[in-house]
């Protein structure tokens, strides 16, 4: 794949590449695809978006003045490519790891990352801001927004574009449709009407048919306006986005360059108004492993370049998600009303097996969540069982629906929370440290956090059984405990935690999967002389008020842990304790939490370290807590 003569040793910012030709242009993108491809199989990463625009990567940044002119990757999975011409080409097998580069765009990293990524949709709104902010400050630049196919379908993507529409703003976005088939099929007529309709010429000429048109009588008038719109629209696809204000053009091929580079340079030269740009692609694209799975490599492990094989390591236990979808398949058996939901995530959340066995009741709304939300309130209203499963980070994007759609109307939706906590390399736009405050500050929400799997199957078992108010339950990224589900799983008593282990000095609260770290930490507090009592909340909402007393009357010191940001479980706790007098009795309370910055990407376990949640953390806050130093008690035991 590589050729003799390295062009990207010579590339290390865009514009070492701007006088190259095509040819040259060909062979840089051969370069940066084996570039990503070998960086990867290294890392591990997202693989299959960010070889489906590498073509399109290189023609950007050759065309347009990067970083004068303003570019934003939406969601940021393909931004590989963009990365390896954008100066970091030497750190590529450091991303997301520890202290290394972002899987996504991150404005702190580098000048060419305008704007961060994480979540999708995004992209069209902060274009829009950069070309208004733009004209205003009178600054001559371009800005460009790449957006996906399965991004623009967002309402977020419609808000902006009819937002950009009726501004009559400066902005290209570039729609990368590699799965839609949202157009006729690509080739070198499609490419060549898509250099044509961006041309000076043919837009002249239509400025020009237009204002004789315009001095029409009005039926002639509205006739050929629809005529040119609909031709045009059934020859290239482009109606739709004419009606929201925007210039189409396209579909063009965005693997070949030759179609490419004309098309970006006439959109460049257009200075009314928004222009979309439709690009098709196919991702995975010049990787055959990709190119033949059937997530086009998405998301990957370390693999072997040749075969591409990856490197999975062997799973001790099933994983959270594999255990909720068990248990959801298994409740679904028995009640037929049990339907489920998730936004463009099947396989991350595990639905994919549920829509193996009920392919009826299953549903992906695509990258929609507040949709989804608002969906599963309309089954729930009319007597349905709807589990809505979404990754906590993008609950956050459906919380208004959550308030006004769910809790409001007291309508049973069971919303299941995956990816809850710190997740690893995907750092902080994905981490899910906020929903055990924001759900748990609704009226009437009913909300569970998991210790493990079976605490999980029961909270799944729990919400099905919940019909006159909402539910909640959370669970994190990887691998359970280990431990075997019993065959007969019963709902838990709502409202009521439980005692793990019994102690008579400290007292450790727990809530969601720290639980194992709680208990080793009371081990190790044992063994110093600090006999330590381990109880699992379970329920955020409603707070089990007896346990909490009893935790504060019986023991000298009381520490919440939980997965999540200040405000949540603790604040909770404190606040019972606060209204039923026991703060003012003396005893020691603190709420361990997620510490108040937005954690980077590492490994799970290094993460919680770093948030002073692990069980060495605990045992030294016990011994803040009661004023002795951990040393000398160590030495002395």
């Amino acid at each position: 794949m590589l050729h003799k003569t390295q062009l990207l040793d010579q590339v290390n910012i865009p514009a070492d590449m701007r006088g190259f030709n095509p040819e040259q242009l060909k062979q840089l993108a051969d370069e940066v695809r084996a570039e990503v491809i070998d960086s990867v199989s290294v890392t591990g990463g997202h693989l299959g978006a960010g070889l489906g625009v590498v073509e399109l990567t290189v023609a950007i940044h050759h065309v347009f003045d990067t970083p004068h002119d303003k570019l934003i990757w939406d969601v940021g999975h393909q931004c590989y490519p963009h990365k390896v011409l954008t100066g970091r080409k030497d750190r590529m097998r450091t991303i997301r790891q520890g202290g290394g580069l972002s899987g996504f765009t991150k404005r702190t990293e580098s000048e060419y990352d305008d704007f961060g990524a994480g979540h999708a949709s995004t992209s069209i709104s902060a274009g829009l801001g950069m070309a208004v902010s733009s004209a205003l400050q009178e600054t001559d630049r371009n800005v460009i927004a790449v957006i996906g196919d399965g991004s623009i379908s967002a309402g977020m993507a419609y808000e902006a574009m009819n937002n950009a529409g009726a501004m009559d703003a400066r902005l290209i976005v570039i729609l990368n449709d590699n799965d839609m088939s949202i157009a006729p099929p690509v080739g070198a007529m499609s490419a060549h009407l898509a250099k044509i309709v961006s041309s000076r010429g043919y837009r002249n000429f239509r400025g020009v048919a237009k204002g004789i048109v315009e001095h029409m009588p009005g039926p002639i008038k509205s006739t050929a306006r629809k005529a040119e719109e609909y031709t045009r629209g059934m020859v290239i696809g482009g109606t739709w986005f004419e009606e929201l204000g925007f210039y189409y053009v396209g579909p063009v091929d965005g693997h070949d360059l030759d179609h490419l580079l004309p098309v970006l340079k006439n959109a460049k030269a257009m200075q009314n108004g928004p222009v979309l740009v439709h690009v098709v692609t196919q991702k995975g694209k010049g990787y055959q492993p990709a190119e033949e799975s059937a997530d086009k490599y998405h998301g990957v492990s370390k693999f072997n370049v040749v075969t591409g094989v990856q490197n999975k390591s062997v799973a001790k236990a099933p994983s959270y998600t594999k255990v909720f979808s068990d248990a959801l398949i298994s409740e679904a058996k028995r009640d037929d009303k049990i339907v489920a939901i998730t936004a463009a995530m099947p396989s991350g959340t595990g639905l994919n097996h549920f829509a193996d066995k009920f392919p009826d009741r299953c549903f992906d709304v695509g990258i929609a969540e507040q949709h989804a939300v608002t969906f599963a309130a309309g089954l729930a209203a009319d007597g349905m069982k709807p589990f809505c499963t979404l990754y906590s980070t993008f609950l956050q994007r459906g919380y208004d629906q959550v308030v006004h759609d769910v809790a409001i109307q007291k309508l049973p939706v069971r919303f299941a929370i995956d990816r809850a906590g710190l997740v690893g390399a995907d750092g902080p736009t994905h981490a899910g440290s906020f929903d055990i405050g924001f759900m748990g500050a609704l009226p009437g929400m009913i909300s569970m956090a998991a210790a493990d799997e079976i605490e999980l199957a029961r909270m799944v078992a729990t919400s099905a059984a919940i019909d006159n108010a909402p539910s909640a339950f959370r669970f994190p990224r990887g691998e359970a405990t280990g431990i075997t589900i019993p065959s007969t799983i019963k709902p838990l008593e709502i409202g009521k935690g439980r005692i793990v282990k019994e102690g008579n000095k400290i007292a450790l609260l727990s809530l969601g999967t720290r639980l194992g770290e709680a208990l080793q930490a009371a081990n190790h507090l044992d063994a110093l002389g600090l006999s330590t009592t381990v109880a699992d909340a379970r329920f955020i909402k409603p707070l089990d008020k007896n346990l909490v007393r009893q935790l504060a009357d019986e023991h000298e010191v009381l520490i919440t842990i939980e997965e999540g940001a200040m405000g949540g479980f603790g604040s909770f706790v404190m606040a019972e304790l606060a209204e039923s007098g026991r703060l003012e009795r003396g005893i020691k309370i603190r709420s361990m939490v997620l510490p108040d910055i937005f954690i980077d990407h590492n490994t799970p376990e290094l993460m919680y370290k770093q948030a002073g949640l692990d069980a060495q953390a605990i045992v030294e806050k016990v011994f803040q807590i009661i004023g002795r130093d951990l040393a000398e008690a160590a030495s002395l035991a």
